[in-house]
């Protein structure tokens, strides 16, 4: 089993979870059903496309400046 990492952004009415690790997306009402839709999408990708024994990619945050419409 692999531990893999969930960015969740609530869009409207809908929760859009991605794996950043693999790629893949899905979106669910709840938090718990994007989550679930992701770890579904998350295996069927594996299936077809596993893994490369690389490790864990390198996860950090940055800022950029704030832009103002004009």
């Amino acid at each position: 089993m692999k531990t893999f990492t969930a960015v969740i952004q609530k869009e409207e009415e809908l929760y859009v979870a991605t794996c950043p690790e693999i790629g893949t997306a899905s979106q669910g009402t709840t938090l718990e059903e994007a989550i679930a839709n992701l770890k579904e999408a998350t295996e069927l990708y594996l299936e077809e496309f596993p893994l490369k024994k690389n490790g864990h990619p390198l996860l950090t945050t940055f800022e950029v400046a704030d832009v103002v419409s004009a």
